[in-house]
Order: C-alpha cells, then structure tokens, then sequence
C-alpha cells in the first residue's frame, strides 16, 4: 500500500546558512532525526547574512504557494542572538517559525494576534535541535498548542514604505535579483492610485529618465532600459537582455522617484 502523499509534511527552509558550511548539513541532520518522512523544500540559502529584508521578501513571494499544513523555517541572523527566542505562528493553515528577531513583522502586512515564544538555549549548537523539536511537534500534533507560551509582542522592523504626492512616488530598491534587475517598493495598486493615467518618468540616480511601461522584457530594443511589473505587481527596472543594475549602478536602498505630468 502507497504512502498518503498529502498526510508527508512539507517544510519549507529558508536561511543564510549558504552551502560552504555545516550549519544546513547538521540543521537537515536535527530535522531528519526528529521528522524521518520529512520532505524539504529549499527557498534559498544564499540570503546575506543577517539580512532580515531580503529573508523577508523573498519568502513573501514563495509561502502563499505551498499547500495549507505546509511549516515554513526561516533561520536567518538567529545563531547569535544572546537570550533570543524562537517565534511560531500559524497563518491561512500554514505553520511558520523563525527567529524573533523583527523578521515576522516584514512577512505578513499583518502579524497574526498570537504567537508561540520558545526559550531556547544561547549555545549555536543547541539551535537546531530547539527548531527540531518544534518541528516534529507541529508535524505530530498539526498545532501550536504546547510549544510555549503565547504572546503578542514581538521584535518590530518598519518596512520602508514609499512617501507619495500628488504628481510623485518616491520609492526604494528593495530587492535585486539573480538576473540584475532592480526591484522596487512601488507596487501597481499605488502606482496607478497615484498616476490616475497619467503619463510619467522614471527617475534612479544619473540615468537617463524612463518613461513607459512593458509588458514583457522583448518590448524594447536588445539593450535597452524599461519598466514593467514584476509577477507580484511590483514595478522592476530592467533591460532586455542586459544587467540593469550592474550597467546602472543600482543597489538596494537606491532612490526611486516616479513623476507624473
């Protein structure tokens, strides 16, 4: 007789552990003792370290995509945090835990009421086994019941938000992704909330201005700048075929000013 496929549990990794060291080994290691039938999933190592934003945002893009009773572990900037906490919360029937460290308040616009604080041991190698057991007793239990003791306070990031007038948007790049292009905090909601229609520049540093927006990479000429939104409705600035960060001298945090006529 088969295994029920969808009674497996499915954990989501995401960390800055990278892959040069033993930290993911011995973590998957913990897991695998605790949850044999375990099935991974990795979003991503390569977060810098400590870098809660990026965590943050790239695991945005990915969660909502995974079946409900699927657990999400970000362990990102957790290892050296003296008398830190874990965090566990559970969200559209999903599970997540991760550090409590302002990480949970950049991945949900808003944070769920009530969240689970595990204490656990300030030793680096103790980490993976408190994760661990927590794992196995959300997979087990299939609640967050039992895991500690509840709260509703937690460690705060402020997100950075866009400052909007009536003919602009000022933004930020927040993220640049694997093939160079530049994304940015204007989403498509407040873009044409604010633009009504209009027509507009795209304005990044020295570059020349960017007017117009793409559907699709190919709709300028090889090498050229556009600007389109990205699958999550984010505005991206790119160039067919070409690296638009590195070419433009973009990095994250760069300002970003959207002027309407």
């Amino acid at each position: 007789m088969g295994h029920n496929l969808s009674a497996l549990p499915v954990l989501t990794l995401t960390t800055d552990f990278g892959s040069r060291d033993f930290h993911l080994a011995r973590l998957k290691g913990h897991l695998l003792a605790a949850v044999p039938d375990l099935t991974f999933v990795d979003v991503s190592h390569d977060i810098p370290n400590y870098d809660i934003v990026e965590a943050a945002f790239l695991f945005r893009k990915v969660w909502p995509h995974f079946p409900p009773g699927s657990i999400h572990l970000i362990s990102v900037n957790d290892f050296y945090q003296p008398k830190g906490r874990l965090l566990a919360c559970t969200v559209n029937g999903h599970y997540f835990i991760g550090p409590d460290n302002g990480l949970f308040s950049l991945v949900f616009d808003q944070a769920p009421a009530q969240f689970y604080a595990i204490d656990h041991q300030d030793q680096p190698s103790s980490l993976s086994k408190a994760y661990a057991t927590a794992i196995a007793h959300i997979s087990s239990k299939k609640t967050l019941e039992g895991l500690g003791s509840t709260t509703n306070k937690i460690a705060e990031r402020l997100a950075f938000q866009p400052v909007i007038g009536p003919d602009y948007i000022r933004g930020s790049v927040i993220y640049i992704d694997g093939f160079s292009n530049a994304i940015t905090n204007i989403s498509r909601e407040l873009f044409e909330r604010v633009g009504q229609g209009r027509a507009f520049e795209l304005l990044i540093k020295r570059n020349a201005a960017i007017d117009g927006l793409s559907f699709r990479y190919h709709d300028v000429p090889e090498g050229e700048s556009l600007i389109k939104f990205d699958s999550d409705g984010l505005l991206e600035i790119a160039i067919n075929l070409g690296k638009a960060a590195t070419l433009l001298g973009i990095e994250v945090e760069d300002t970003v000013q959207v002027e309407f006529g």
